[in-house]
């Protein structure tokens, strides 16, 4: 990196405080409510909602993991963006009106107002625990490890955009994160094309790439070409299985997409349903890209590696998109694409910032006091989010450590293990009113159980700690895919929560109209609105990419 690089990178940084100072600012000096502070006023358009979206989901180790499935060979990966597609339309059509009608600020809040209060509390601790302990310090590592890799120094790439994220989070609240996520956004996806471009110049064009892949293919375990692009593999593959990944990722998507507040924030800040569909069909258009800026790549990365253009450890291809940025592209387009994976980190590490001050804000604090000021909600907002910015800085020395052991990736398993219970309470609430508290609250909690022990028992398992029987019962257990475990974890809790709602009392139906689906009173006709059209668009451009990347299309 040179001069300009570094240039190019400090207006990048420059452009993003300028948009948040003018986020944080009020018309005639007004009091800053927290309306504004933590859903942007509630008067955003689908624009800025859909880039946010994208961009928050977005972050370096979404970039790093995917580039690297590329390198890999390890195309069913990308499904799980792809996937998004149709999920961000159930968001949308389902999801969407009953938040905003109940005018809730957090996930946990709308549980309590369809549930009860003990399923209030359950997400509210289960979130703000998973936020700390994962996601922030995941974003955070996976990005000083990004800039590791480019020749910046770990500390300096933890502190910078660590300190620089949680200033602009903590001046302007969630319209500071939608705003910069949406130039964040642009940055992303400017630089990634630009890297994709410069990688198949390298090449002599796709047909180059495609040749090279061929001809090292010929050499004894290297992957052929159809293992790059197909997205499918049999039932039996111990990975990604098509049964899995057809079934059992959508569950996990559901949680993410639908239900967590670290998504569904940005949602809440809509002016109306329907700019909060329209953002939320934006963001699924947006969720196709990552296949051909991320994934496409990563195989450039490998073809370029096979002829010597590049050079990066085979055994550790989630360097492939690094090497290729450092290796191949001339100065100030490095610069370009190093604020292009920056934009990935600030834009993910800020919607962690903000939804878990606003969680801590009103699912905490507001319930110990009721009675306090919109001032007071803010002040402890932005207070919470200082602590959350030293936390993280403080956790960092550990990370090293714990990514050696193998600990810090089976935390991230807790995600994967605590989504079914959370997405079979959320998705059928809405649709049966008959489902109670009581079936809620037992659904959560036994399938957290069972998806920890699960979690427990793998990480002992793979570490040593236990020796399992290879007949037994718990050797079966463990063999299942994470992909079926979710699909059969959200069965089982979907199952359970109907059956102990059907053994106690229903809730009071006054209590339930905003919250679940209502019979209407008068039939409306079917109309081709410009929001359904986009829907069955966004749906054939999904099967369409599913029959491409396949074995009767280039797989």
């Amino acid at each position: 990196m040179n001069y300009l690089d570094f240039t190019i990178i400090a207006i990048y940084f420059g452009i993003i405080l300028w948009i948040a100072r003018w986020a944080a600012s009020t018309k005639d000096n007004a009091q800053f409510s927290s309306v504004d502070y933590f859903l942007a006023g509630k008067n955003q358009g689908w624009l800025v909602i859909g880039a946010s979206l994208f961009a928050s989901n977005i972050g370096s180790e979404i970039i790093l993991g995917v580039s690297g499935a590329g390198a890999r060979a390890d195309m069913p990966m990308a499904n799980f963006e792809i996937l998004a597609s149709l999920v961000l339309i159930l968001f949308g059509w389902v999801f969407v009106p009953f938040y905003l009608r109940s005018g809730v600020y957090t996930m946990p809040e709308f549980l309590e107002k369809r549930y009860s209060k003990a399923c209030r509390n359950y997400l509210s601790v289960i979130s703000v625990l998973a936020y700390i302990i994962t996601k922030i310090s995941l974003i955070i590592f996976a990005g000083a490890l990004v800039f590791q890799v480019l020749g910046i120094p770990f500390w300096t790439g933890a502190i910078i955009t660590v300190v620089a994220t949680g200033l602009y989070t903590v001046l302007g609240g969630l319209k500071a994160v939608i705003y910069t996520d949406m130039i964040q956004a642009f940055v992303l996806i400017l630089g990634t094309v630009v890297v994709a471009i410069f990688g198949l110049y390298h090449l002599g064009g796709w047909d180059g790439m495609i040749e090279t892949i061929s001809l090292a293919s010929l050499e004894p375990g290297k992957p052929k070409v159809d293992q790059f692009f197909n997205l499918w593999r049999p039932m039996e593959d111990t990975d990604y299985p098509w049964t899995g990944m057809l079934f059992g990722a959508p569950i996990l998507g559901v949680w993410y997409w639908c239900t967590d507040q670290y998504i569904v924030q940005r949602a809440l800040s809509a002016k109306d349903v329907s700019n909060a569909r329209k953002g939320a069909l934006f963001a699924g258009y947006l969720k196709l890209l990552p296949v051909f800026l991320f994934f496409i790549p990563g195989v450039i990365a490998y073809a370029l590696l096979q002829k010597g253009v590049i050079s990066f450890s085979p055994d550790d291809a989630d360097q492939a998109l690094p090497a290729l940025i450092t290796q191949v592209l001339p100065s100030g387009l490095k610069g370009l694409a190093i604020a292009g994976l920056l934009a990935a980190l600030m834009s993910s590490l800020s919607s962690a910032f903000n939804s878990s001050s606003t969680l801590l804000t009103i699912d905490f604090y507001q319930k110990f006091r009721p009675n306090a000021s919109e001032r007071d909600l803010v002040r402890f907002g932005r207070l919470a989010t200082v602590i959350l910015v030293v936390l993280s800085l403080g956790w960092i020395p550990f990370m090293d450590a714990l990514m050696e052991g193998g600990i810090f990736r089976y935390l991230q398993s807790v995600q994967a293990y605590i989504s079914p219970p959370i997405a079979a309470v959320f998705l059928l609430g809405l649709f049966f009113k008959w489902i109670n508290a009581r079936g809620a609250i037992v659904a959560l909690w036994t399938g957290f159980a069972i998806g920890v022990f699960r979690l427990v028992m793998e990480f002992m398992n793979n570490n040593g700690s236990i020796t399992v029987a290879p007949d037994g019962a718990l050797a079966y257990f463990l063999s299942i895919n994470f992909l079926h475990f979710a699909l059969f974890l959200f069965l089982f809790c979907s199952a359970l929560l109907m059956l102990v709602s059907k053994m106690s009392e229903p809730q009071p139906a006054e209590s339930l109209a905003l919250v679940t689906f209502q019979k209407k009173t008068t039939s409306t006709p079917f109309k081709w609105s410009s929001d359904v059209i986009l829907t069955v668009i966004l749906i054939g451009l999904v099967l369409l990419l599913w029959w491409v990347f396949s074995p009767l299309g280039i797989g």
